[in-house]
């Protein structure tokens, strides 16, 4: 609303009363979450930093979140046009060819007539739209069929985004349950080659969980019963390890994680905040997408870093 307060003039603050109906408020509420979802789904799926592609997608997103208010407050505040209250054609023999109206005590304008829910004349009045609560009428025509025409083709482009960031997650959870390995177990053993390999070790690190078939990593999860097999405390391995090849390597990392920490400084304030807009849009775009919450930092304080990728 704020951006487009620039562009949408009102003729007087009564007009903003008509946001205070359940069309409005509805219709709104649509908006919000499908553009708010397809945008945020955008950001997970095809991150806008990354390709031209995904920039292009995320603007065009945002181009028809703007364009769909732009239209419909249009449509909403600019109003059909309205007879003004006792009118009378120029030409006074034209009164015997005009209806009377008489709770606007004028005379109806060719194609206009009376609407009781707005309780005036409408100029080419179509019909009475709940959802702008508002007529549709000779001058927001246009913004009313634009705005018919924009929202179903953003919710085509907001779909697709739906449906592919849907199948992007449905993916990645079908190679989790292929390879028997969860994504923490993927980092685990990326973390684990790059031990052996900075160290230069002779040591080869087998993971334990994957049972050499992805029928016998399906069947651990998905069964007749709906139960996965097992205790979830011990589980089916490969020949080649024991069941505690896993947390063994994890020790090995958290000694090597305590020797590897590198110092830093603090040079700027950062209250926590889940989304650093105040620290630029580089910086925002560019943090990490999780839950997981920030730490608060003061100037001059020394952190140690223990984990990091480039």
């Amino acid at each position: 609303m704020n951006i487009l307060s620039a562009i949408i003039v009102f003729k007087n603050l009564h007009e903003v009363r008509r946001l205070c109906h359940w069309g409005p408020i509805i219709a709104l509420t649509v908006i919000a979450v499908c553009s708010s979802m397809a945008i945020l789904d955008s950001i997970i799926w095809y991150w806008p930093l990354d390709t031209t592609s995904g920039s292009i997608n995320f603007i065009m997103l945002i181009n028809w979140t703007v364009l769909i208010l732009y239209n419909y407050f249009n449509a909403m505040f600019v109003g059909p046009g309205y007879i003004p209250l006792k009118w009378k054609p120029e030409n006074q023999q034209d009164t015997m060819y005009l209806q009377f109206c008489r709770v606007c005590e004028g005379y109806k304008a060719p194609r206009s007539h009376h609407c009781r829910k707005c309780n005036r004349c409408v100029m080419k009045m179509d019909h009475h739209c709940p959802w702008i609560n508002n007529c549709c009428g000779h001058l927001n025509h246009a913004y009313f069929t634009s705005f018919l025409l924009l929202a179903p083709l953003g919710c085509i482009h907001a779909a697709f985004i739906f449906v592919m960031t849907m199948f992007s997650q449905l993916n990645e959870r079908m190679k989790v349950i292929l390879r028997n390995k969860t994504s923490i177990e993927v980092w685990i053993e990326e973390k684990a080659k790059d031990r052996i390999q900075y160290y230069q070790t002779e040591e080869e690190f087998i993971f334990p969980y994957d049972l050499g078939s992805r029928w016998e990593n399906f069947k651990q999860v998905f069964t007749w019963s709906g139960t996965p097999e097992g205790d979830g405390m011990e589980w089916p391995i490969n020949d080649r390890c024991h069941q505690h090849t896993l947390t063994i390597e994890q020790l090995k990392q958290k000694a090597d994680k305590r020797v590897r920490s590198v110092q830093y400084r603090v040079v700027e304030d950062y209250n926590g905040a889940w989304c650093p807009l105040g620290k630029g849009l580089n910086t925002f775009f560019r943090s990490p997408c999780t839950e997981e919450p920030r730490i608060n930092l003061t100037i001059g304080e020394i952190i140690f870093a223990t984990r990091g990728t480039k």
